[in-house]
């Protein structure tokens, strides 16, 4: 999911973490280091993060000061077998650093990634398969807002995520040894089809104790079928590596530049089309601030910014709370000029439609699951809400760029938001 759920607005890179709390045997660990690991120094000191992590990951740092991140599979039994795959986070990771290091990769091509130490797939170390990787030193900023920031920061961070997305975009994934890591069909009717089989699935639940059907996705069918005929045309750019979730958060800053350093958290990534990683980094424009609830933890945590101006004279505070940090047309022709691609995009509607109407499926899972008591209910109610709301943000999306098509008409019907 995309939204951004800000639990301060910046945090250094290390800061977000505490104790334990899924267990890890650390004299195993230290055990298998010591061996596997160049110029580890034990013991080691290990605390784990504590926020936005499906796979446990940890902040190691050893008797020589040293830091690094270890992140594993969790333990037990997974529900699904396509995702937590760490495995697949060490792949893409190596790929993109051997790359990075060859002598034919100039500076400004180099994708910012952390460097990879190791992978371990022997589940009798630490109980799962994990890897070890580079500690980033950095600024995460966690509200989109950058509040914190001047105005200047606020558009060089955020030109700093487009060059950084760009330089992952324009990499071959066949030149850097990567052809087998998504499935060779277009990436968009892949989305389709697996969402689809998951949102049927899940629509047909019901409470175990009220026999409530868990909420619908409105105007489910006439967006399905607009999708089905609005695919985009994903041979002009080819298959690129998709990061699946890339967003201002999941990237580390420079401590005292305004360039990115490192993008985390590659659960989500496979070959695809390149605009799915563009529209979740912008996806704030695509919404209204209209179109949110009036109060409640959806006003509070989604980024709207859609036909807000930039503030350009307040530097920092609540000056800044009203205003979107930079507009989107910089943001796209800087991505379209280092992409070479036209502008304003082809297709682009399509993507942010889809990316806002799959967080709604993603949403209508997790009510789901608490629905049939798989999952902590205490947030079901929240969940539920978002279910209704971001199927109407897509919807919205479609309705706003004034799409001109005979099924436009299915979904231009006023329901509430």
């Amino acid at each position: 999911m995309s939204t951004n759920h800000p639990r301060k607005q910046l945090q250094a890179s290390g800061s977000g973490y505490g104790e334990i709390r899924a267990s890890l045997d650390v004299d195993k660990l230290e055990r298998y280091l010591e061996k596997n690991l160049k110029g580890v120094l034990l013991p080691l000191a290990v605390k784990q993060f504590k926020f936005g992590q499906s796979n446990p990951t940890y902040f190691l740092t050893d008797a020589n000061k040293k830091r690094y991140v270890l992140r594993k599979k969790p333990s037990g039994i997974l529900l699904s077998k396509t995702a937590h795959q760490v495995e697949r986070e060490y792949t893409v990771l190596n790929a993109l650093q051997q790359y990075n290091c060859r002598s034919s990769t100039p500076a400004s091509k180099r994708v910012p990634v952390p460097e990879p130490y190791l992978l371990c797939e022997d589940t009798s170390v630490i109980g799962t398969p994990f890897y070890v990787m580079q500690f980033l030193d950095g600024r995460i900023f966690e509200d989109a807002r950058l509040l914190e920031l001047s105005p200047k920061d606020r558009e060089e961070c955020w030109l700093a995520s487009i060059h950084a997305l760009t330089a992952l975009s324009s990499v071959d994934p066949v030149e850097i040894g990567l052809k087998s890591f998504g499935p060779p069909q277009a990436y968009f009717p892949r989305q389709l089809r697996a969402f689809t089989k998951i949102a049927q699935a899940q629509g047909a639940t019901r409470d175990v104790d009220t026999n409530e059907p868990v909420q619908q996705i409105p105007y489910y069918d006439e967006m399905q079928r607009w999708f089905q005929t609005h695919l985009p045309d994903e041979s002009r750019i080819g298959r690129r590596i998709v990061h699946g979730d890339y967003k201002l958060d999941n990237l580390v800053f420079h401590p005292t530049e305004n360039r990115v350093i490192g993008m985390l958290d590659w659960e989500l990534s496979t070959l695809g089309s390149p605009l799915a990683d563009f529209a979740n980094l912008t996806q704030p424009w695509s919404i209204n601030p209209e179109y949110l609830p009036r109060e409640g933890i959806f006003r509070e945590n989604v980024r709207a910014f859609k036909d807000l101006t930039t503030n350009a004279v307040t530097g920092s505070g609540k000056g800044g709370e009203s205003c979107a940090p930079v507009q989107l047309e910089l943001l796209e022709k800087e991505y379209c000029k280092r992409m070479n691609l036209g502008y304003p995009l082809k297709d682009i509607v399509f993507v942010r439609s889809w990316m806002l109407f799959r967080t709604s499926i993603i949403s209508q899972g997790i009510a789901a699951r608490a629905a049939r008591r798989q999952a902590s209910s205490a947030n079901a109610a929240q969940y539920s809400t978002s279910v209704e709301l971001f199927g109407e943000l897509a919807r919205k999306v479609i309705v706003d760029a004034g799409e001109n098509s005979e099924s436009l008409k299915e979904i231009q019907g006023d329901a509430k938001l």
